[in-house]
C-alpha cells in the first residue's frame, strides 16, 4: 500500500497584495497526479488546509473539489485541522464526505461509517483513530491528533504541562491499536529541533508549546504539519507546505512524502517534488538601473527586492521598477546614513507631518510634492 502525506496547503493564502489560488488550484490537481503515478491508495493531509478559520466561499470550494479529486474512485483521504482551521467548520460535511472516501476528523476526533464498496474503506473508527482496509485485506491504522487548540488544551483543569497532554491524547488513539499491522501517527504539532520560516505563525519557538521527539518513538511514522520546510527527524516527517509562502524559502523544493507498508510496518519510498506555483525570489542590488536590468531577469516569479541606496528613490525610478517586472511584490529600499527620528508626540500633527515625518525616518530626506499629494489623494478617498 503506498500512501501520500501532505500538509499546510493555507487554501486562500496570499502573497502580500497578490492572489494565489489558481496557484493553489494547479498545485492540488498535481497532487492527484502523482497518486496516480505512484499508484497512492491513501492520501494523508495533516492540517492547516485553509488559511483561516473562516475562509471564503471559493477557497472552500477549492478544498472539497481538491479532495474528491485525490480520493477519485479508489483512494481514501484522510484530514486533519491545524491552528488555522475551524475544526468544527471543517468536520461538518464529514457524513457526506467519507461516501466519497475523504474522512475528516474535527478538533475533537471523528466517527465514521465503516464498509462500503470502495476500494480502500474504513472497517474501524473512534474518536481518535482510523483503520482503513483495501481489497487485499492489507489495513493501516491511523493514530489522528488534530491540533490542540484552546478549547480542548482547556478541556480539564490539571497541573499536566502541554507535553504531558499530548502524550495523553497521543496514548488515547493507541488504546484501540490491535498490532499486527502498519502504525501511523497524524497530527499537526511543532516539534523541538523543527526548522521554521517566516510564513508561520503563532507558532511557540522552543516554549511551551513544543514537544520532544521522544514522544513518538513507538510510531512506524509520524505524519507531521506545521512547518512550512519540509524536514525530516528520525522517524517524524514534516511534508511543508503546498507553495513557499514567504521569501525565506526562495529557492527550496516544495514536495509530497510517498511511504510505502511492509508487513507490519511503514518506511519512507520517496520524496516527489512538485513543480506547480510560481518561484519566490529574493533580489538584492545598489541603485535602479542595476535593479531594473536584474528583474528583467525574472519573469514568472514573485520578487523581494533590496535596493542599498545613497539617495531615496524617486516616484519615477519607482514606477520604472514596477513596471520592469509585474512579480515584484516588495521593494525595500535601504539609504545609506539613514537614521531614527527622535520621538515625539504625533497627536497633533497633519497627516501630510506624519508622513513627512514617516518618509524622512526612512530616506533620511523630504518626500517630493508629488508623492504627498499622492498620498493624501488616497488618504481622501479611504476617508
Amino acid at each position: 500500500m503506498n500512501i501520500l502525506h501532505t500538509s499546510d496547503w493555507h487554501i486562500g493564502k496570499r502573497l502580500m497584495d497578490r492572489e494565489r489560488l489558481p496557484e493553489q488550484i494547479e498545485a492540488l490537481h498535481e497532487l492527484t497526479r502523482i497518486c496516480e503515478e505512484k499508484d497512492v491508495s491513501v492520501v494523508l493531509v495533516a492540517g492547516d488546509v485553509f488559511d483561516t478559520y473562516l475562509p471564503s466561499a471559493e477557497a472552500e470550494e477549492t478544498f472539497f473539489h481538491a479532495v474528491k479529486e485525490l480520493a477519485g474512485k479508489t483512494r481514501a483521504v484522510v484530514v486533519i485541522p491545524g491552528n488555522h482551521d475551524d475544526g468544527v467548520r471543517l468536520a461538518a460535511a464529514a457524513p457526506i464526505a467519507e461516501e466519497h472516501g475523504v474522512y475528516l476528523f474535527g478538533s475533537l476526533g471523528g466517527h465514521f461509517s465503516l464498509g462500503g464498496d470502495r476500494p480502500v474503506k474504513a472497517v474501524a473508527s473512534g474518536e481518535n483513530h482510523l483503520i482503513l482496509e483495501d481489497r487485499k485485506g492489507e489495513k493501516l491504522y491511523i493514530n489522528a491528533l488534530p491540533y490542540p487548540n484552546e478549547a480542548r488544551l482547556k478541556e480539564e483543569k490539571t497541573e499536566e504541562s502541554y507535553a504531558q497532554k499530548i502524550a495523553r491524547w497521543i496514548s488515547c488513539g493507541e488504546a484501540a491499536f490491535p498490532g499486527g499491522m502498519p502504525h501511523i501517527l497524524l497530527s499537526h504539532l511543532f516539534v523541538l529541533g523543527g526548522k521554521t520560516s517566516e510564513s508561520e505563525r503563532d507558532i511557540d519557538l522552543g516554549g511551551a508549546r513544543a514537544v520532544s521527539l521522544s514522544l513518538f518513538e513507538r510510531f512506524d511514522y509520524v505524519a507531521l504539519g506545521h512547518l512550512h520546510k519540509p524536514q525530516r527527524m528520525k522517524n517524524i516527517c514534516y511534508s511543508g507546505s503546498l507553495l513557499a509562502y514567504s521569501f525565506d524559502e526562495a529557492g527550496t523544493q516544495k514536495s509530497v512524502a510517498i511511504l510505502e507498508t511492509q508487513g507490519e510496518t511503514v518506511r519512507s519510498k520517496e520524496l516527489v517534488p512538485i513543480r506547480s506555483g510560481k518561484p519566490l525570489v529574493r533580489l538584492e542590488c545598489t541603485g535602479a538601473d542595476q535593479a531594473e536590468s536584474l528583474l528583467a531577469r525574472y519573469p514568472g516569479a514573485f520578487i523581494e527586492l533590496t535596493l542599498h541606496l545613497k539617495t531615496p528613490l524617486t516616484s519615477e525610478e519607482t514606477r520604472r521598477l514596477r513596471a520592469a517586472n509585474e512579480g515584484l511584490v516588495s521593494l525595500i529600499a535601504r539609504v545609506e546614513g539613514s537614521k531614527a527620528v527622535a520621538f515625539q508626540s504625533r497627536s497633533k500633527l497633519s497627516a501630510e507631518e506624519l508622513f513627512t515625518q514617516y518618509y524622512k525616518s526612512i530616506y533620511d530626506a523630504d518626500p517630493e510634492d508629488e508623492l504627498k499629494r499622492a498620498f493624501l489623494e488616497l488618504l481622501e478617498e479611504e476617508a
